[in-house]
């Protein structure tokens, strides 16, 4: 933007420039007998010239790298919005991550007790050796889970520490997953919102930047008018380079223009107005992607709640179960191979949950996102 608004202005230069020179003897006018052939010039020179903006060609040029100011600011804003969505999302994720790896130790810490206390009725010949393998597999299957989390949670860590922009490491913690509290989503969110999505205003202002680009393409076919200016001294003897005799002085005004470019300028017109009709074109691509983005956004938001009321309401019936279960066994009414079932349901159901809490927070993130930064 400032080189293309420095045409705007006359430009200035200066120069300077020292020779030894020798001149031919039988050159046109020829040296006199006995003259020296060799002889030094000097010179030195401040000139400016200024091109007229008389057809408007700077001015569209500068309309355009304003608008691509615009948006590159648009795109910092996107990539601003974008970061701390991931690293929202990505520390939800991490929290949820923390939670399924207590469900699982939990788990496996109970499984662990049964198979201790089954092994003694085993070895007092009150249950079979199967019900003890039994248990001891679950056992197992809930300890074999806990690296895969604690794995899963290093690097979940790592990458936020990257979205940070620091070295990879750990992650404070702060309230748990359960103790998060999404905002609430107003029902009647107004779609003028969406103007300040970075990724529209960018749209937007390449489109003002490209029709600005069609007009100083078009500008190509007028004159180009110049002004020309120099001041300076030629002499052959250093010494009397800066007196008045040495000045020099430049002052004239010059006109440009095509007649036949056999198709050059309607090449570059036809080219610049197929830009502007591609970022058209562009721009109302991404105003749909809003309204789909903020639309998918929303309707997931809410039905996630749904979905996580109703996996909570499966947990509640998952655990009475098991407890009816595990009362059934210990009356012997039935085997252990129900409180099994029961177990590993709940245990199965307990991680789905986590997921879906955590799938719940990331709409909200998704409608933050969607709306620009918020409504």
């Amino acid at each position: 933007l400032t080189a293309t608004r420095s045409q705007f202005y006359p430009q200035v230069g200066y120069g300077a420039d020292a020779s030894r020179v020798q001149a031919s003897r039988v050159g046109q006018p020829p040296l006199p007998a006995g003259a020296d052939s060799y002889f030094s010039l000097y010179q030195a020179s401040l000139g400016a010239s200024w091109q007229l903006d008389l057809f408007g060609r700077v001015r569209r040029l500068n309309e355009a790298a304003q608008a691509q100011v615009y948006a590159s600011e648009q795109a910092r804003r996107g990539v601003v919005l974008s970061l701390v969505s991931s690293v929202t999302t990505s520390y939800i994720v991490l929290r949820a991550l923390d939670r399924q790896l207590e469900i699982a130790q939990a788990t496996a810490g109970n499984f662990n007790e049964t198979a201790r206390i089954f092994d003694l009725r085993f070895k007092a010949g009150i249950v079979a050796k199967t019900e003890v393998m039994q248990i001891t597999s679950q056992a197992q299957q809930a300890l074999a889970a806990i690296p895969a989390f604690e794995q899963a949670i290093a690097a979940q860590e790592n990458l936020i520490s990257i979205l940070l922009g620091r070295n990879p490491g750990p992650i404070p913690r702060g309230k748990t997953l359960e103790q998060l509290v999404a905002p609430q989503i107003p029902a009647d969110l107004p779609s003028v919102l969406l103007q300040r999505r970075p990724d529209i205003l960018q749209a937007e202002q390449n489109l003002v930047a490209t029709n600005a680009n069609v007009g100083a393409t078009k500008a190509l076919y007028y004159p180009n008018i110049s002004i020309t200016g120099a001041l300076g001294s030629v002499s052959t003897a250093l010494s009397d380079l800066l007196t008045d005799p040495a000045t020099t002085m430049l002052l004239g005004a010059g006109v440009a223009g095509p007649i036949f470019t056999f198709g050059g300028i309607k090449g570059q017109v036809d080219a610049a107005e197929a830009g502007s009709r591609q970022a058209e074109l562009v721009y109302r691509q991404t105003v749909l992607n809003a309204f789909r983005e903020t639309n998918d956004a929303l309707t997931g938001s809410q039905k996630k709640v749904q979905e996580v009321a109703m996996q909570q309401q499966r947990v509640d019936a998952l655990r009475e179960f098991a407890r009816l279960s595990t009362l059934r066994f210990d009356k012997g009414v039935a085997g252990y191979l129900d409180v099994l079932v029961a177990e590993n349901e709940l245990f199965a159901a307990d991680l789905a949950s986590v997921r879906l809490q955590a799938d719940r927070y990331a709409q909200v993130v998704n409608v933050y996102q969607a709306m620009g930064g918020g409504w």
